[in-house]
């Protein structure tokens, strides 16, 4: 079988909702710049926003998922990446989330250990559509099939973290950060 390549510059491209998203953020903090945080607040701010994104745009984009007689190799953008043999993978599935109207799927591995972990570069959504997203998750999963006995194949046991969406991190996220925030602000 041949090996197997998802990377991320060849899913993702950055969107006018991404980058009209960006403008918004900084002109809220250029609002708020002008209430009360000053020149080197705002600077401050749109630095740090401008960094976080850059940071995150060269993560996404650099980021892949090889699959190859040794295993699967992951990298999230930093380094060579990290392989997981085939005798370490128990489970290989899709996790499909639902969020305002839409879904994303995307192949992650269970570990020895119990850790799991997504594959880079292997998704579908609506904005990073995939037609051939079914047939690639087959291929993988062929190939763990192929380099591993049935007997090693142990499906994991759903947790509370299996439950809890992107949707409802970020809103207990925005919420923490919120209410330190005003602490900080409010001292």
């Amino acid at each position: 079988m041949d090996e197997l390549i998802f990377r991320g510059r060849d899913r993702y491209r950055p969107s006018w909702s991404h980058l009209a998203l960006l403008l918004v953020l900084l002109a809220a903090q250029g609002f708020a710049a002008l209430h009360g945080l000053g020149t080197t607040g705002f600077l401050w701010l749109a630095g740090g926003t401008l960094a976080l994104s850059g940071l995150g745009l060269w993560t996404t984009v650099r980021s892949w998922s090889r699959v190859g007689p040794e295993g699967i190799t992951i990298c999230w953008g930093f380094g060579r990446g990290r392989t997981y043999p085939w005798d370490r993978i128990r489970w290989i599935d899709v996790r499909t989330v639902e969020s305002q109207g839409s879904s994303t799927s995307q192949v992650r591995m269970f570990v020895s250990g119990g850790r799991r972990r997504a594959l880079p570069g292997l998704l579908h959504s609506d904005l990073y559509p995939s037609p051939d997203f079914d047939e690639q998750f087959h291929r993988v999963r062929n190939w763990w099939e192929l380099n591993t006995e049935a007997a090693a194949r142990v499906e994991p046991v759903r947790r509370f973290r299996d439950r809890i969406t992107a949707t409802v991190a970020a809103v207990l996220v925005t919420l923490v950060l919120t209410a330190v925030g005003a602490v900080v602000f409010l001292r």
